[in-house]
This record gives structure tokens, C-alpha cells and sequence, in this order.
């Protein structure tokens, strides 16, 4: 019998079943979070940026992951490895991801940061930009609560995570 050689796509498809485990519409993958995957015969290492280094969530991924990796027969180990850096940033979040979290109710990060640092975000139900910040802090550090004045919902909005230079 010979040996079924892993591919780094065939993780990479796996881990697009792994949601956040908060927001049930984003994988791990939209959201920007997996910086790497490497092979090593029969055991696969997945490293992974998290949005933020406290997020409780984090115990939650790695046995997410685990798990969808360990359903290929030919994988032996899983290791899931945090990374402190290259920090996660914002701008990681596919078209998919940004999608995704609107269908959640959360508004994706804004495109643009001004330069005195303000940001806006605009309604993820009814895409009016007529919102305020309610409060800076969200149910998650990565969130923030805002309210739309033209269709009258509160929603949550990611916070834009940026690279200083």
C-alpha cells in the first residue's frame, strides 16, 4: 500500500468549514486568521493570527480545527499554533468574510481609517451611513455597538485593526 501523500489545499478546504465560534456565518479562513499550514508526512501544523491574543474563543478554534483536519484518514497529528506576530489586522477579511458577517448583522471594519483616526461604518441591514457609535466597547474586544437612525436597529460593527507603520 502506498502512502497517501497531504496537500496543503486539501487543509486549506477543510478549514473552510471551521466557523468562528461566535459568528456562525465566517470561517476562520474569511476571516483572515490562518497565516500557515505545514505538512510533515502524516501530521499537519496550522498556524493561526488571532484577532485579538485574549479572545476566549481561542481554546474553541484550536479544537475546531483539530477536528476538521484529524477527518482525513491520512493525518496522524494536529498541532494549532497562535501566533503573536504578524499581528492580525483587519484588512485580512475576504469579500467572503466581509459578507458573511453582514448576513450575521455585524458591520465589516471600514475600507478607510481617516487621518485623525476617526472611522465610519455604515448599516449592515439597511447599508444607511445616517449611524452613531453607541459604545466603543462590544460584547468582544474586536467590537464595537452602534445604532442606525434610519432603520432603528442597534448592531455590532468590527473594529479596524490596522498596521502602524
Amino acid at each position: 500500500m502506498s502512502a497517501v501523500l497531504l496537500t496543503s489545499e486539501e487543509i486549506y478546504k477543510l478549514l473552510e468549514n471551521v466557523k468562528d465560534p461566535e459568528i456562525n456565518t465566517v470561517s476562520i479562513l474569511d476571516l483572515g486568521m490562518v497565516e500557515n499550514v505545514e505538512i510533515s508526512g502524516s501530521d499537519v501544523s496550522v498556524k493561526i493570527l488571532p484577532t485579538f491574543l485574549g479572545c476566549p474563543a481561542l481554546p474553541i478554534i484550536q479544537k475546531n480545527v483539530e477536528t476538521a483536519v484529524k477527518q482525513l484518514p491520512s493525518v496522524e497529528g494536529v498541532s494549532v499554533e497562535f501566533l503573536r506576530s504578524p499581528s492580525w489586522t483587519s484588512d485580512r477579511i475576504t469579500e467572503k468574510g466581509k459578507a458573511g458577517l453582514k448576513v450575521f448583522g455585524i458591520s465589516p471594519p471600514p475600507r478607510q481609517i481617516k487621518e485623525d483616526g476617526s472611522w465610519h461604518i455604515d448599516c449592515p441591514y439597511c447599508e444607511s451611513t445616517y449611524v452613531t457609535m453607541e459604545n466603543i466597547f462590544g460584547p468582544t474586544a474586536c467590537r464595537s455597538i452602534l445604532y442606525c437612525k434610519s432603520c432603528k436597529n442597534p448592531f455590532e460593527a468590527m473594529k479596524p485593526m490596522i498596521k502602524f507603520m
